[in-house]
């Protein structure tokens, strides 16, 4: 069944936090005169399996865009000409026991109207089509409540000045889990995943939840780098 608690948890959770709402964590926020959402073809096959709960991936634009920056398809994100991004969401992916649901199929597709409304949290047309289709097909019925629930997740977070942490010696992935839960109390370490690349850079925080969308314990896969490991940050300059 999908959406195993009702979005109404959700609304609950936001109120609750009583956050502010967030455009990624843009420095500018500028939308393209037109967009133009593709056809996402599945690059695996279908996998359903139950939700044990979910993943909110929180991608650091200045390390994605290093080595895509002259990439078209990549260009609301990384070519400047519609802004500067900090962390944004890579996606809400439903969890399972040992795997997770993905590539659903669905009758529904993203509209260009949907695209436009979460282009500052997701700035890829591309990668808003893509995440409904491969996770957010497996627990909402309609890209429209998918997108909703990853609005509300992504607006009861205060974000880390990662600009700053950058910049102190010695770095560590403890350091950015106490980090982030000095801006978000409710959270603890072992619910904050930080993925980095094979030289250490910072790609992603990966925040667990449970079923009901609490924040909860990160699986080993889902936590990533030990606390004891080194982090560096690009800043993008």
């Amino acid at each position: 069944m999908r959406f195993s608690v009702s979005i109404g948890r959700c609304l609950w959770l936001s109120a609750l936090l009583g956050a502010a709402p967030l455009h990624a964590q843009a420095y500018q926020c500028r939308m393209p005169e037109r967009i133009t959402v593709p056809r996402i073809t599945p690059d695996a096959g279908e996998r359903r399996v139950p939700v044990t709960g979910y993943t909110l991936a929180l991608s650091w634009v200045p390390e994605f865009c290093k080595p895509r920056e002259g990439e078209p398809r990549h260009a609301m994100q990384c070519s400047g000409s519609n802004g500067r991004f900090g962390l944004v969401v890579h996606g809400l992916w439903p969890e399972g026991r040992s795997t997770w649901p993905q590539w659903c199929r669905s009758p529904r597709s993203v509209s260009p109207v949907e695209a436009r409304q979460n282009l500052c949290m997701m700035p890829s047309a591309n990668l808003v089509a893509r995440q409904w289709a491969k996770h957010g097909s497996c627990m909402a019925r309609t890209p429209e409540g998918y997108f909703k629930a990853t609005r509300i997740l992504w607006n009861s977070l205060a974000l880390p000045d990662l600009d700053r942490l950058s910049r102190e010696d010695g770095l560590t992935a403890g350091r950015l889990r106490e980090a982030f839960i000095l801006s978000n109390p409710h959270w603890k370490p072992e619910m904050i995943g930080v993925r980095l690349n094979q030289r250490g850079w910072l790609e992603e925080l990966r925040l667990c939840y449970g079923k009901d969308f609490m924040p909860a314990r990160c699986d080993a896969r889902q936590l990533g780098a030990r606390d004891s490991a080194g982090v560096k940050i690009w800043r993008g300059l």
